[in-house]
């Protein structure tokens, strides 16, 4: 964990709210791994006060992209830097999925994630070297679908959920779950199932994990206030007692967590 100034390579809307920022951060970018996050200082004021996490969606070399919805006063202060600015952030912060759980080309990896919970999985899909992945990008309407290029060009076979039917699946992206684990072509004892999304969402996903018995990891969405384990304003339940999502998580075994 390094405390930084990355200078903005890029930074613009990529559909709807939607923004995709691209930092030089070297230091940072050596060091992460899929399922960590950066925690960034907005602004050089008082507003925001708190610093804001940021899953990592890719690194390319020397370079750390994220992807974030316009939704607050932080978010909407970040989309108003401007190429060349420097952001202030620590990073990379917290535990990792664990892609190397997958790497046979008999084990068939799905990633799930709903809305701006698919940011992490990009940078995932693209460390698991298994040629069997699968994606499943759960939105509100097609406008909304993020990164669906970005996974069919990492080798994942896509398939999309919307909430009103405007592309693909119509419902919700963990129904198209398991719609998918009904098909005869999948063997439930292949499968490894890796997820980022709303809380709900997730809740969903960890009840059908295991209730057909198959390993799965989450990367929780949570409120932070420092980042770095100190404040214990992220505490989630979990079977191993009270555990910090930006210490102990983000990413946790689905069995483990107590809803």
């Amino acid at each position: 964990m390094v405390q930084i100034k990355a200078r903005i390579i890029l930074n613009k809307v990529i559909k709807a709210d939607y923004w995709r920022c691209i930092m030089s951060a070297a230091s940072v970018a050596k060091d992460a791994k899929p399922g960590q996050f950066i925690n960034i200082k907005i602004t050089d004021g008082l507003r925001p006060f708190l610093r804001r996490p940021f899953s990592i969606n890719n690194i390319n070399g020397r370079n750390l992209e994220i992807i974030y919805e316009v939704v607050g006063e932080g978010s909407a202060a970040l989309a108003r830097k401007k190429k060349g600015d420097f952001l202030d952030l620590i990073g990379p912060l917290g535990n990792v999925f664990s892609c190397t759980l997958a790497p046979s080309s008999r084990r068939l990896s799905i990633l799930v994630g709903g809305g701006i919970g698919i940011a992490p999985l990009l940078f995932l899909a693209r460390k698991i070297k298994a040629k069997n992945k699968i994606v499943l990008i759960g939105s509100r309407n097609k406008g909304q679908v993020l990164c669906e290029k970005e996974f069919r060009n990492a080798g994942c076979d896509v398939k999309i959920s919307t909430d009103d039917g405007s592309v693909g699946f119509k419902g919700r992206v963990t129904d198209l779950l398991k719609e998918i684990l009904r098909s005869k072509i999948i063997k439930p004892s292949s499968v490894f199932i890796y997820s980022c999304g709303p809380r709900p969402m997730l809740k969903e996903l960890s009840g059908i994990a295991i209730k057909n018995s198959l390993p799965a990891q989450i990367s929780l969405e949570e409120h932070m206030s420092c980042g770095i384990g100190a404040c214990l304003g992220c505490v989630v339940k979990t079977k191993n007692g009270l555990e910090r999502v930006c210490k102990e998580g983000p990413v946790f075994n689905a069995s483990d967590l107590i809803w």
